[in-house]
C-alpha cells in the first residue's frame, strides 16, 4: 500500500480534494491523508458542495494539523504552502503550487478541483 500526503496551510480546500481523489482513484491500494501547517478546523463548505457533485462526501473528513501526522511517505504534495510547510519524511515531494480556490467563483472552484483529480491520477500511477 502506498502512502500520500496532501499539506497546505488551512487543510480546508486543496489538500482536502487531493486526499479525496486519492481515495477515489486509489482505492485500496493507497492511503491517503491531508494536514495543513495552520488547519482551519473545517472543511470549506465550497470544497464539500463541489466534492459532493462527484459523488464523494467531503463533510466526513476533518481539518488537522500536521502535527497529528506520523509516519514516513510514499510522496508528499504540498500546494503552493511555500515555507509554510514543515519537512515530512517521503520518497517523494512536489509542490503543485496551485491557487487558492477559497474566494473563487463556483467556474473557477471546479477549474481547480478537477486540475487536482488529474494530477493525482498521475501520481498515482507514477507510484
Amino acid at each position: 500500500m502506498k502512502r500520500v500526503l496532501f499539506v497546505c496551510v488551512e487543510n480546508a480546500n486543496r489538500s482536502q480534494m487531493a486526499e479525496a481523489f486519492a481515495r477515489m482513484h486509489g482505492g485500496d491500494a493507497v492511503e491517503a491523508l491531508s494536514a495543513g501547517s495552520r488547519p482551519s478546523g473545517v472543511i470549506n463548505p465550497k470544497a464539500v458542495r463541489f466534492m459532493a457533485e462527484l459523488g464523494y462526501d467531503l463533510s466526513a473528513h476533518d481539518s488537522k494539523s500536521l502535527d497529528e501526522i506520523q509516519g514516513e511517505f510514499d510522496a508528499v504534495i504540498t500546494m503552493g504552502c511555500g515555507d509554510n510547510c514543515p519537512w515530512v519524511p517521503a520518497k517523494r515531494r512536489e509542490d503543485w503550487s496551485l491557487p487558492d480556490p477559497r474566494h473563487m467563483d463556483d467556474d473557477a472552484y471546479r477549474a481547480v478541483r478537477d486540475e487536482i483529480s488529474t494530477r493525482v491520477r498521475a501520481l498515482l500511477a507514477q507510484l
